[in-house]
């Protein structure tokens, strides 16, 4: 059974930082793309970044560009998302996704996790 757990989210204050990580269990990390989306409240979901299998590619929206960085660690598993410079429209339930493809992830990811709350406060 494939799980992907969030953590790291909470209350922060704007311009603060927050990191986000999400272990995979189940599933041969290596073998994935790995992606984190957001939903705010009354919102549809949408994408924040991508990193690929090796995690030498990536690709951010430009909402978040330059102040989010996702990172991968193979050896644990995990997947993570610094957040850095916070803003208060970046309040949001965060998902981490995965997916075989790296355009799959992006737009219909195979799995889902269960998300974690970040709210940043102005």
């Amino acid at each position: 059974q494939v799980q992907l757990v969030e953590s790291g989210g909470g209350l922060v204050q704007a311009g603060g930082s927050l990191r986000l990580s999400c272990a995979a269990s189940g599933l041969i990390f290596r073998n994935y793309n790995m992606a984190w989306f957001r939903q705010p409240l009354g919102n549809e979901r949408e994408f924040v970044v991508v990193i690929d299998w090796t995690g030498s590619s990536t690709f951010y929206a430009d909402s978040v560009k330059g102040r989010f960085t996702i990172s991968r660690d193979n050896a644990k598993n995990t997947v993570y998302l610094q957040m850095n410079s916070l803003k208060p429209e970046d309040t949001a339930v965060y998902y981490c996704a995965a997916d075989p493809s790296f355009a799959g992830v992006q737009r219909v990811p195979h799995y889902w996790g269960q998300g974690t709350q970040v709210t940043v406060s102005s």
